[in-house]
This record gives C-alpha cells, sequence and structure tokens, in this order.
C-alpha cells in the first residue's frame, strides 16, 4: 500500500502530533507499506528539528527494518510565540505540502491529521488527479470552533463562516472520519456533516508506544528533582502544553489553600497559558507551585516518576473540540489522573470506565483539595488507583491495542470487498 501522513510536526519534536504521526508511521512500514511523511522543518516551538532527523526510507530494505519517507518541507521556523508568526509557518507549509502532494505519485491513502487546520485541502489536490486515492481525516482538533470559544475569531463573523463553508465542502470529500471521542463526533457530524454523503466515522482514542513504557522498567531518576526539592512530597505534576483549551484556575485555588502542606504541583511544559500561571505564582505567593519548561520525549519518564498523581484539565468549552493526549502516558506509568473539567470528555471517560483516578469539575476547589489531601494521606488507595491507571493503558491505550484499529480501517478502504467483514469486527463505530 502507497500511505501519505500529512501532519505538521514530526518525531524528534515534542508535539503529541508528532509522536503519534511517527507512530503510525512506522507500524505500516514495518508490515511492508510504502510510507511516505510530509510534514515540515520547523517544530511545536520556535526552532527546528535536527538536520540528521531529515531523510529518506531505504527502498531495499526488507519490509521488517523498511521505516518511511520523511519529506521536510522548509518554513520560516518561527514558533507560536505569536499569531502573526503561527500563520506564517502555517502558510508556508500550505503551500509546500500542496506541491509535493501534486507531485507525487498515486497514492492509496492519504491520512491527514489537522495540524496546521485545513491541512487536509492539499491531500484533495492529490485526489483531483488520482480519484482513487483514499483520504482519512485523523480530526485531533476542531476548527473553527476552537478559536470561536477562545475568543480568537468571532462566531458568526465573516471568517466563522468562511471556514466552516470550507469545513462542509471538506467532509464532502473525506472518506473516513478518525476522532478521538464521542463527543468529537457529534460535534462534528452535527455541523458539517448532517447530509447523507457524510463520511463514516471511527473512534480511536490517542495513545503511547508500549515498548517505550515497559511495566517492569527500572525506575529513573530526574536530575531536577533534588533541586526542586520534591523528595518526600505528594506531587501532583501537570506534564505538556498549557494551551487554551486548559483551565487551571481551580487547581491554583487549591494550590493556595494547600501552602504548607506536603502538596506540591509540578508544571512541566510550556504553551498559551503559562504566562498566566507564573503570574498567579508571584501575585499569590504559591511556593508550592513549581514551573520547568519542556522536557524531550526521553525524558518524560523520570519526570512522571517524581510524582504520585498526574494532573490534566480541560475547559467546559473545549468539550467535543480537544481530547487531552496526556491522558495516555500518564496512564503507562501507572499514574492516578486528577481531572479538572467537562463530564463527558476522554478523561472522564477513562476515569469512570477504569476507575484510575478523580473527576472533578471546574470551580470545585474544596472537593480538589479534600481529593488531594485524602490521597496524600492514604497510600493504600493511591496504590489501587496506580495499579488500575497501568490496567488502563494496557487494554486500551497504548498501540497494541490501537494501532490495529488503524490497520483495520485501511484494510477496508483499500480493500472493501476482500476485507470488509473482518475489518468491520475490529473498528469501533460510532453512529452519531
Amino acid at each position: 500500500m502507497r500511505l501519505t501522513i500529512i501532519n505538521q510536526f514530526y518525531r524528534p519534536d515534542v508535539s503529541p502530533t508528532a509522536q503519534l504521526s511517527a507512530s503510525l508511521a512506522d507500524h505500516r512500514a514495518r508490515i511492508g507499506d510504502d510510507v511516505t511523511v510530509v510534514t515540515s522543518s520547523g517544530g511545536y516551538v520556535a526552532g527546528g528539528v535536527p538536520k540528521d532527523a531529515t531523510g529518506d526510507a531505504d527502498p531495499t530494505a526488507s519490509a521488517v527494518d523498511r521505516t518511511p519517507n520523511v519529506r521536510r518541507m522548509w518554513t520560516p521556523r518561527l514558533g507560536k510565540a505569536t499569531l502573526v508568526k503561527r500563520l506564517i509557518d502555517y502558510a508556508s507549509f500550505y503551500l509546500a505540502a500542496s506541491c509535493q502532494l501534486l507531485t507525487m505519485p498515486r497514492q492509496d491513502v492519504i491520512v491527514s491529521l489537522t495540524t496546521p487546520p485545513y491541512i487536509a485541502l492539499t491531500a484533495l489536490l492529490h485526489k483531483l488527479f488520482h480519484r482513487r486515492t483514499k483520504l482519512v481525516l485523523w480530526n485531533m482538533d476542531c476548527y473553527p470552533d476552537v478559536v470561536e470559544r477562545a475568543n480568537i475569531i468571532r462566531k458568526g463573523g465573516v471568517l466563522s463562516r468562511v471556514l466552516r463553508l470550507t469545513n462542509r465542502l471538506l467532509y464532502r470529500k473525506v472518506d473516513h472520519l478518525v476522532c478521538l471521542d464521542t463527543a468529537m463526533v457529534d460535534l462534528l457530524m452535527s455541523q458539517y456533516a448532517p447530509s447523507p454523503e457524510r463520511p463514516p466515522a471511527t473512534i480511536i482514542p490517542n495513545w503511547e508506544d508500549a515498548s517505550f513504557f515497559p511495566a517492569d522498567a527500572p525506575k529513573q531518576t530526574w536530575p531536577e528533582a533534588a533541586a526542586l526539592d520534591l523528595q518526600g512530597k505528594f506531587v501532583v505534576l501537570y506534564l505538556g502544553n498549557t494551551g487554551v483549551g486548559h483551565t487551571f484556575e481551580t487547581v491554583l485555588e487549591a494550590a493556595e489553600q494547600l501552602r504548607g502542606t506536603n502538596v506540591r504541583f509540578l508544571f512541566v511544559g510550556g504553551g498559551s497559558r503559562w504566562k498566566q500561571i507564573e503570574q498567579t505564582k508571584r501575585e499569590r505567593l504559591l511556593d508550592n507551585v513549581l514551573l520547568h519548561t519542556y522536557v524531550p520525549k526521553e525524558q518524560t519518564p523520570a519526570v512522571m516518576n517524581t510524582a504520585q498523581v498526574a494532573l490534566i484539565t480541560l475547559r467546559d468549552d473545549a468539550l467535543g473540540i480537544m481530547s487531552p493526549s496526556k491522558l495516555h502516558s500518564n496512564l503507562a506509568m501507572a499514574l492516578p489522573v486528577v481531572y479538572v473539567g467537562p463530564a463527558g470528555s476522554n478523561v472522564d471517560d477513562a476515569i469512570t470506565r477504569f476507575d484510575c483516578g478523580v473527576s472533578l469539575r471546574a470551580g470545585q476547589t474544596q472537593a480538589l483539595v479534600d481529593q488531594l489531601t485524602a490521597l496524600a494521606a492514604d497510600a493504600e488507595r493511591t496504590a489501587t488507583l496506580r495499579r488500575n491507571a497501568r490496567a488502563a493503558f494496557d487494554a486500551a491505550y497504548c498501540d497494541l491495542r490501537t494501532l490495529p484499529q488503524f490497520d483495520a480501517l485501511l484494510s477496508l478502504l483499500v480493500n472493501p470487498s476482500v476485507d470488509a467483514p473482518l475489518a468491520r469486527t475490529a473498528l469501533q463505530e460510532a453512529n452519531p
């Protein structure tokens, strides 16, 4: 099978979509596909990827040794510091990816992610000349809903209407839609694909590679833990992006109440809400809130070893348009999840299904204080939640469970008459 994956970021970049697209690309290359990755030379943060990260696949390699052919398109690599810089990077990648897709030989399937928004349109250019090519939209974020709810653009305004019209046109050409949870499927289908022509949808949650998180791996020590004085503390870890879809007021209010206790709130990452957290820490004198910049992927297990529980937050108005991907690595490291956000999200569903943490709503500050205090004092309950967290990862959120679902989907698209019965039994179909 000739398979192309399109995403602005790719390994070794730190972004979750970079890691996920690489996991799928490597897997399909190993089983014999001719895999091409169309990505950019930039990274999730300002700067680029290492020069030795580029390179083509070896066409003479055996299937088991085959690697994806990574085509890195030049971009200015301005990063995400301002909207203008982000848009310039987007525009350059749109143009370069379009040229790449137009000149490629016919692909059997193109899998497009949603970074940058609407990059799937470049796949439609390929389909203009190769009508048998199938397009899978692997939806990570819902636009324009994300920017509308963040008040970046006005809902119902000219730009909003143009983007929604673009969605309706795009969805008529998509052959299959992959979403991260039921709320996302409901949102997209209700707004952008209400006609009989709407594409079939499948829910495949994001994942982490099981080999990166072996259950019996010796515990690594994070060198920064000593400098941050975390030894013997009950550490609540937020690892990753603090973006517009996340909320931290309830957490910071709880931190204020928990000053003078053994509880520490450790934030490792960055993002658009990072400065807000820094400012609140200074203004409220929160010495129990500790901040550290992003760490490389290979260091994340050591960072997570410093914590007793993981923190995940989601704004109420982000339900359906975002699906926190940090859930899966936390479960892999047997970290119980403390979730502050709306019911019905992928995180809330995981906690309900596997009893692997605590699910609270925004504004429930006292409940959060009480839950953290209780967990810090109850080692047996925390140990049970840790076991449940790892069991949840093994059952539903590792590559050994999710990649076979992608295999079934791709087989169904390329060989529907041959593989349909087996493929359909392997897929979790969403029927909004």
